[in-house]
């Protein structure tokens, strides 16, 4: 009997190869399972009435159906997928109401995403709409690129690209059209 010494190394290298293979399957799913991370809110709430306020005073109401909180992610936010109804107050108590049907608030840099159907409505009759506004809380300050409507008691105007402050006292416009009544 001749026994050859080269197939049998080749067939226990194929052995092996083939064992070592169906070994490292489970470990190989369990690798991958570390690296897909879960991404699930860590707070959740339905039909919530937050006051916010400063020095004593209400500066802030936001009421919302549903709220999502992503506060254990690199990048922490808050989600409201059902969208807000907000109404905020100067310091002499008047108010602005705030509302769109999605927003998103980003933690860490103080963006407030607004989108779909966006109106602000001032007390003294100014509104603006829009299909997406941000806005700025430290500085106070809305802005878009995207197309705008904006109406006052003195007139009317549309344009793409607005930025302006909370209170409506500083506007500043890209590209505009309308009419109003300079003469108030």
């Amino acid at each position: 009997m001749t026994f050859s010494i080269k197939p049998f190394f080749a067939s226990l290298l194929f052995v092996s190869l083939l064992l070592s293979l169906f070994s490292c399957e489970s470990n190989f799913k369990e690798v991958q399972k570390i690296n897909v991370s879960e991404f699930n809110p860590t707070g959740e709430a339905d039909s919530i009435n937050v006051k916010y306020t400063d020095s004593g005073r209400i500066s802030a109401v936001l009421v919302s159906s549903k709220m999502l909180d992503f506060s254990g992610v690199d990048f922490p936010f808050t989600e409201f997928p059902k969208g807000i109804d907000v109404t905020l107050f100067d310091a002499k108590g008047k108010k602005t109401f705030v509302k769109s049907n999605y927003a998103i608030s980003y933690k860490r840099t103080g963006i407030i995403d607004l989108q779909g159907k966006v109106k602000i409505t001032t007390q003294d009759g100014q509104v603006l709409e829009t299909e997406q506004l941000y806005f700025d809380q430290k500085n106070e300050w809305f802005y878009t690129e995207r197309r705008f409507t904006f109406s006052s008691p003195k007139g009317s105007s549309s344009g793409q690209g607005i930025d302006f402050s909370k209170d409506f006292k500083v506007i500043n416009s890209q590209k505009i059209s309308g009419e109003v009544d300079t003469n108030n």
